[in-house]
């Protein structure tokens, strides 16, 4: 592998906008054969139609990293189509933000399920094959409200905090066998503020994110960083962020 990417079969979930997006293009563009997932098929068709207009390689599944199974078949995909897999990207992530005593129990619901068991099923389903390989290398997009604690973000600051510690775990536990990533941005310019139910913690992140936010295209080159080091170097934790975000 030339670049330490070309060849590389990568999975990505959440991969229809934003940093999935992004980081496709990129690693596509760098010569991986990348394994797009997400809910959005409209979307996920225009990426894959647009990486292989540029020469790239890509195929893609319909998928929702809430269900265990359907996890499991994006890598039986990367494997199907391309024989192995290399690296999995758990990316998916939704942020439902309300003070606790709000109870936005559904909202702590739908968190707990992409970001945290979401990512557990982007584990399980990799690490057979890993094993079976020998290699591989597991990256966790996480954030920094997982670093510094704020009102209205207590859960998905816990969710995020929960990838951060299995993700270590995952790294001692592999001795060697599979390399371990985690990279928190800060404010990104992606759609995902969007998402927020919240009317006025939306809006105010809308408007701070529009004043400060880097593009998704800084996310995707710290992942190609990490794809492209020797096999005996793992890159650990990877802080991303504004240079005037606090």
């Amino acid at each position: 592998m030339i670049n330490g990417i070309e060849n590389k079969v990568v999975a990505i979930t959440g991969a229809s906008s934003g940093i999935g997006e992004a980081t496709a293009e990129l690693l596509a563009a760098k010569g991986a054969k990348v394994v797009l997932g997400a809910r959005r098929a409209d979307l996920l068709a225009t990426l894959t139609e647009r990486i292989r207009n540029a020469g790239g390689q890509a195929v893609y599944l319909q998928m929702d990293v809430t269900e265990r199974t359907e996890v499991a078949s994006l890598v039986q995909l990367a494997l199907n189509e391309f024989g192995r897999l290399d690296v999995i990207i758990n990316n998916a992530g939704i942020s439902q933000l309300q003070l606790l005593e709000d109870v936005d129990v559904e909202g702590w619901e739908q968190m707990i399920d992409v970001n945290l068991k979401g990512t557990l099923y982007g584990i399980a389903a990799a690490l057979p094959v890993f094993k079976l390989q020998g290699s591989g290398h597991i990256i966790n997009i996480i954030s920094t409200a997982g670093i510094t604690i704020v009102p209205t973000m207590g859960v998905y600051a816990a969710t995020k905090n929960a990838v951060r510690t299995i993700g270590e775990a995952l790294r001692q536990e592999s001795k060697g066998r599979w390399r371990v990533t985690g990279i928190s941005p800060g404010f990104v310019d992606t759609p995902f503020a969007g998402k927020i139910k919240n009317e006025s913690i939306r809006d105010v992140l809308t408007q701070r994110a529009s004043e400060i936010a880097i593009p998704a295209t800084a996310i995707a080159e710290a992942v190609a960083y990490a794809i492209a080091q020797p096999d005996q170097v793992d890159i650990g934790d990877i802080v991303i962020r504004p240079a005037v975000q606090d």
